[in-house]
């Protein structure tokens, strides 16, 4: 078309000017010569301007094309650098430096604000860190710790501060219109984590050990909770008032050594508390439970259980 397509047009313009000025001077009579070949010549012209309105389409597609292209491949490059991104942040997370284990940490979380696509694969990278063993002397319950090791597990604990308060950064505040991200924590040692008002999918923290103060309060629990077997250690509070649990709540298992609230939470799947341990003051005042609550075998050292179920209005039938 691109060959052939100026002298068509021409020859087609030069035909339609001939012939439209014949015919003209043919069946009208009235029409002068200089006439004839002026109309004919706006018809012509017509051709031409047709032809010209071809091109700028045809410019203007080819114009669009190459800026898909050069937007897929920039695209491409910044997948590419993220990747690059991504994978030397997590080489850097095995340094001996805490520093820059903790710099690794920051690298990850502006890569997940920055590609929100990577958020749930940094979430994991982290909720993995913090699942690694971990023990600290003031965790402990026997045995001396000498000077370096003491300082070292100081610097880890810092780090680990450090996953924890990105992990709830990453997480959207409840109501945003944001993607429900899931967290493991199974067998991670938690101290002083705090996930109140966040917006959690799915969350997932069999055997995991809690220090100090852990809050869960004023959360929206998207997906399943599975805390089977988790266990608060040295008088630590566990704190989840106002939280909403909108899939199967499993504490079954759980070891609360300290003070435990679940006021005013609402549970609208099944909340399995089947054998759980509360050796301290223990508060389901206000809770809504709109399936089955299963309390069976439950012990509490300071609290009366039936009393706590009457306060929580807790059916009978789904005791």
């Amino acid at each position: 078309m691109r060959r052939y397509g100026l002298p068509a047009t021409v020859a087609l313009a030069t035909l339609v000017l001939f012939g439209v000025s014949a015919a003209l001077l043919v069946f009208d009579g009235r029409v002068n010569g200089a006439d004839a070949l002026r109309t004919g010549g706006l018809a012509a012209g017509s051709v031409v301007a047709l032809y010209a309105l071809w091109l700028n389409d045809r410019r203007r597609r080819v114009d669009e094309s190459r800026q898909q292209l050069e937007g897929a491949r920039t695209d491409l490059d910044r997948e590419r650098i993220a990747d690059e991104r991504f994978a030397r942040a997590v080489e850097l997370l095995g340094h001996e430096a805490d520093q820059v284990r903790v710099g690794a940490l920051h690298a990850l979380a502006a890569l997940a604000r920055s590609s929100p696509g990577h958020t749930q694969t940094v979430l994991d990278v982290l909720c993995s860190y913090l699942r690694r063993p971990f023990a600290h002397p003031r965790y402990a319950d026997e045995g001396e710790w000498e000077r370096d090791e003491r300082n070292a597990a100081d610097r880890e604990l810092q780090v680990r501060l450090t996953a924890q308060r990105l992990v709830t950064d990453l997480l959207p505040e409840v109501g945003a219109d944001a993607p429900a991200y899931d967290l493991d924590f199974t067998n991670a040692t938690l101290e002083y984590f705090d996930l109140s008002g966040r917006r959690v999918g799915t969350l997932v923290a069999r055997y995991a050990r809690l220090f100090h103060d852990n809050n869960l309060s004023r959360c929206d629990v998207i997906g399943p909770v599975w805390m089977t077997g988790a266990s608060t250690h040295a008088g630590g509070r566990f704190r989840c008032r106002d939280a909403v649990f909108r899939s199967r709540a499993q504490f079954a298992g759980v070891e609360f050594g300290g003070p435990v609230w679940f006021d005013r939470s609402v549970f609208h799947g099944v909340a399995d508390f089947h054998g759980a341990a509360l050796h301290s003051e223990v508060s389901f005042a206000d809770c809504r439970f709109e399936d089955v609550a299963k309390f069976a075998d439950v012990t509490c050292a300071d609290t009366d259980l039936a009393a706590l179920l009457e306060e929580a209005a807790v059916p009978p039938t789904h005791g």
